[in-house]
């Protein structure tokens, strides 16, 4: 009964938190229902059949990958014999903010299965550290970079579709300009920035743009330049997530041209911390990244 109070502690912490987005609510909701759960000594198959499910909808829904009704919520917490009235109005209302749409649900009809959750990921991080090899991250870059890195990756979208894909990455860049923006930590290969993407003024506004970024706060940029030879991340983009609630891991996403990979296993994601530190020290320090990115722009 120790673990009670922080577990109230917990729920009304992330529901009163700027960053509790629907993604990030699942998960909360999927880790302090499992949590109960063990408590409790009940199986997954036992739990399932409370709320007239499977073994695998109570991992998927503990894993905050599904939303779940607040029926079947409610038959959980008895069978957990969670009766404190006020508690569970604080689970109901987690999973009724768990099933709300999120913004980003307007564009479905351009949007890959998966981005989903990493949208909805950004939205709750408090940290995000990103390596790119090939472009320039997409939460940096300007409408019009964008326009030619959506045109090589969708080749057969017509205009219409093409827009709809920049008017997504424009919003998601939103979340940097909020009173609670997550701290942005990106690694730029020397390559991405040389690699020249539309016209001669494309190039020049990005660079400008990212000279812009550089000089913000909540943004640390750093080059990762020819010199360093070869890198420890295997050679292809790397995002790494972490979040202020305790019970959230640091989620690791990886990204291929028709599908993703989320990693939340300790011994996965600290393997990736340690590339990253890594290609962090072995980079062109942050101090010396306005100057390199003024030099390279009087080159275009």
């Amino acid at each position: 009964m120790g673990a009670q109070p922080r577990r109230e502690e917990s729920l009304g912490r992330i529901l009163d938190t700027p960053r509790g987005g629907p993604t990030i609510l699942r998960i909360v909701l999927g880790t302090q229902l499992r949590r109960l759960r063990e408590e409790r000594g009940i199986s997954r198959e036992a739990a399932g059949d409370a709320i007239r499910g499977s073994h695998a909808k109570i991992s998927r829904l503990e894993l905050g990958r599904v939303g779940c009704k607040e029926r079947d919520i409610a038959d959980l917490l008895t069978l957990y014999e969670v009766w404190d009235e006020q508690e569970r109005e604080e689970y109901l209302e987690l999973a009724r903010q768990a099933g709300s749409p999120g913004w980003w649900q307007k564009y479905n009809d351009v949007m890959s299965p998966w981005f989903d959750r990493l949208l909805g990921l950004e939205e709750a991080a408090s940290m995000i550290r990103t390596y790119e090899v090939q472009f320039v991250p997409g939460l940096l870059q300007t409408r019009d970079y964008a326009r030619e890195v959506i045109r090589l990756g969708h080749p057969r979208d017509d205009g219409r579709r093409s827009e709809r894909r920049i008017e997504l990455r424009m919003e998601r860049q939103a979340i940097l300009d909020k009173p609670h923006a997550p701290r942005l930590w990106a690694v730029m290969d020397e390559a991405a920035l040389r690699r020249p993407l539309g016209s001669r003024e494309v190039m020049r506004a990005q660079l400008e743009h990212l000279i812009e970024a550089a000089q913000r706060p909540n943004i640390t940029l750093q080059i990762a330049p020819f010199s360093m030879g070869g890198l420890a991340a295997a050679g292809g983009p790397v995002t790494i997530l972490r979040f202020l609630e305790p019970d959230l891991p640091d989620i690791v996403y990886l990204e291929q041209l028709t599908s993703s990979l989320y990693l939340e296993k300790r011994d996965e994601v600290e393997g990736y911390l340690v590339v990253m530190d890594r290609l962090c020290a072995m980079a062109e320090p942050p101090a010396g990244t306005v100057a390199f990115l003024e030099k390279l722009l009087s080159e275009f």
